[in-house]
């Protein structure tokens, strides 16, 4: 297949948008496909694919994240040179309602990865209008394309309130050689944990909507040292906050694995995920998560491997952090079943499916453009 890929975030900002975009087209580019890749940043090639930067604008409250504002006339062009049989719009917003726009127009089927969660971005960043803003224009771009793959049950029901139709769910996948419990470095403990503490940590983008100022509460569980990998517009304000905090900043590969496997505990706070990859990758670290009873981490983390707690409630956060630090078993218990639940979600199964996804777009356009000549006559059958 030809595979035309248009993301609102790429290399070298590193988010869960740019992980799975990476991820799709190194399985496209394994599998024999072609793909062109569109995106406001990135380099001239990725997985032997070209890159179109197209034009972007930064965000005023988050500078170092740039989002597209192409024109339909530029993207036209680009649809028109590579005539792809499918277009992959990852977490559409100004970019991806273009390009899905312009696909409709020249009969193009469209897959929308559902990833970002505008209406709770717009809710956390406290933007004038903005709730109705970010549910009007999600709406508008679902509406318009072939299928809209959800990562959770939780982000299904938010588009089916919202009477967007084609629905699917796609999960996320793990890459189970960069992490696992194998990663873990008693050198990087020693050093984050010298008078041997629980390491406690979080690891993902330093962001307001992520409501990470709740881990300052974990200062009431004794014995403890907190780890923050990543990094972000709320990094400054965090280590104000948090000086007692290890902040590790933006790690990758076995460093990123190392980090995940040497921890105790995995924390997240954040109730507007619409899968919570850093999750996953903590359960497959072989590591307890504790998450918010909210969105995807309601389907990322099974039964006994880790721990819900209802969204902003610090205190229900503190008391099963406690727990797992101060109950070696069920911590060790909870790990096991942790490495346990993700055995069976590797990138190459979760893209095979996408790639089903697309045949079915494919067949299913095709089949609407075939002309309807009536009902045969008698004669004729």
């Amino acid at each position: 297949m030809r595979v035309l890929v248009v993301a609102e975030s790429f290399l070298p900002q590193v988010n869960g948008v740019t992980n799975s975009v990476r991820r799709v087209l190194d399985h496209l580019s394994a599998k024999g496909h072609e793909a062109v890749l569109l995106a406001p940043t990135g380099p001239a090639k990725y997985a032997g694919f070209r890159v179109h930067v197209v034009r972007g604008a930064r965000l005023p409250f988050y500078r170092d994240f740039r989002i597209g504002l192409e024109t339909r006339r530029r993207l036209r062009r680009v649809i028109r040179e590579f005539e792809p049989d499918v277009v992959h719009i990852a977490s559409p917003a100004t970019l991806g309602y273009q390009a899905a726009r312009v696909a409709g127009e020249l009969d193009v089927p469209t897959v929308a990865i559902y990833q970002t969660d505008l209406v709770g971005f717009a809710e956390r960043y406290d933007l004038p209008g903005g709730v109705r803003t970010m549910a009007a224009l999600t709406r508008r771009i679902h509406l318009q394309v072939d299928r809209t793959l959800a990562p959770s049950t939780a982000s299904l029901r938010q588009l089916e309130l919202m009477g967007i139709p084609g629905l699917a769910r796609w999960p996320r996948g793990v890459d189970l050689q960069q992490f696992g419990p194998f990663r873990r470095s008693e050198e990087l403990r020693k050093r984050l944990a010298p008078n041997g503490e629980a390491l406690v940590g979080y690891i993902g983008r330093l962001a307001p909507e992520k409501e990470l100022e709740l881990l300052a509460h974990l200062r009431e569980v004794d014995g403890v040292r907190l780890v923050l990998v990543g990094g972000g517009p709320e990094e400054k304000r965090l280590r104000k906050l948090l000086p007692e905090a290890a902040f590790l900043g933006v790690l990758h590969g076995d460093e990123l694995g190392a980090a995940y496997a040497s921890l105790d505990v995995f924390v997240h706070t954040g109730r507007h995920e619409t899968y919570c990859q850093a999750a996953q990758e903590a359960l497959a670290s072989g590591v307890p998560v504790v998450a918010p009873k909210a969105g995807g981490p309601i389907d990322v983390v099974a039964p006994g491997a880790g721990f819900l707690y209802p969204p902003g409630d610090a205190e229900a956060m503190v008391n099963l952090v406690r727990r797992l630090v101060t109950d070696r078993p069920l911590r060790e218990q909870t790990a096991a079943t942790a490495h346990r639940s993700v055995r069976d979600r590797s990138w190459s199964a979760v893209n095979d499916l996408l790639i089903r996804h697309y045949r079915e777009v494919i067949a299913e356009r095709a089949t609407r453009s075939l002309p309807d000549c009536g009902p045969l006559s008698k004669e004729a059958s």
